[in-house]
């Protein structure tokens, strides 16, 4: 809590992170709300979070129904797909540069090896697509952490229960959404908050893949707050970005309880 703190003082002051740092009331605020590239960078984090939340959420859960059957290759299945979780962020974005950079990347390469080199786009590095491939790249680095979460989650609820809801005759669509979903609560609350804080979090990615660029159109929250205090040293600017930032994530993640407990 305390670096919270002293970050959301900083934030009203002028500081170059040398000497001291001098009060300036709402200057930061005031340069922020009018700055472009933070309402780009604002723009990119809302596009990565509506992408993100809803691949995450939806397939996680429903990957987690399908792995917790007693099916064939199952446990190797799992151990495939919780994988990428254990790489490192920075790797996985060089694993995805290789695959996404319009010049050497595999996709744009296969596209235009077959023939369909007008199908290839700039799928990171530019105005557009960048935001919606830093998703689904955090998407696929993700997905295996959260079904694990959910299959812990799955595991809670006694069978005795769903056999029960079978001999009633409820239908597979009526048990999940009936029982397994009402009784997985606590466990979808906790897969929302790590889905809400672990994207307002991206930096390695975007960094290793795009760097914020070109002329920051690709930066997302964090590393505009990066940029703006190592970059350009001026850390009391930096940190007002990095407050909104940590604001609005809270903001979502209080929306969301609040949400949760009236329909409960």
């Amino acid at each position: 809590m305390l670096p919270i703190i002293i970050a959301i003082g900083y934030s009203f002051t002028k500081y170059s992170g040398i000497g001291k740092a001098r009060f300036n009331g709402l200057t930061n605020y005031i340069r922020l709300f009018r700055d472009k590239v933070f309402w780009k960078s604002l723009q990119n984090t809302v596009v990565i979070f509506v992408v993100a939340s809803v691949l995450l959420l939806v397939l996680s859960f429903l990957l987690a129904l399908l792995l917790n059957n007693k099916l064939k290759l199952v446990d190797t299945s799992k151990a495939l797909i919780f994988s990428p979780a254990i790489i490192a962020p920075i790797i996985v974005g060089i694993i995805w540069v290789y695959i996404l950079d319009p010049k050497i990347g595999v996709i744009n390469g296969v596209l235009r090896a077959i023939g369909a080199g007008s199908l290839a786009r700039q799928w990171i590095g530019g105005t557009v697509l960048s935001p919606y491939s830093i998703s689904v790249i955090y998407f696929w680095q993700q997905l295996g952490y959260l079904t694990t979460i959910f299959i812990a989650g799955l595991k809670m609820i006694p069978e005795e229960v769903l056999e029960a809801v079978r001999v009633d005759g409820a239908n597979a669509r009526q048990r999940v959404w009936h029982v397994i979903i009402p009784m997985m609560r606590p466990t979808i609350s906790t897969v929302v908050v790590l889905i809400i804080t672990g994207i307002f979090k991206i930096f390695e990615i975007v960094q290793q893949t795009t760097g914020g660029g070109p002329n920051h159109m690709s930066e997302t929250l964090v590393t505009y707050s990066y940029s703006v205090t190592f970059q350009s040293s001026d850390y009391g600017y930096g940190m007002s970005v990095a407050t909104v930032t940590f604001l609005i994530s809270l903001g979502i993640t209080g929306l969301y309880f609040l949400f949760s407990r009236e329909r409960g």
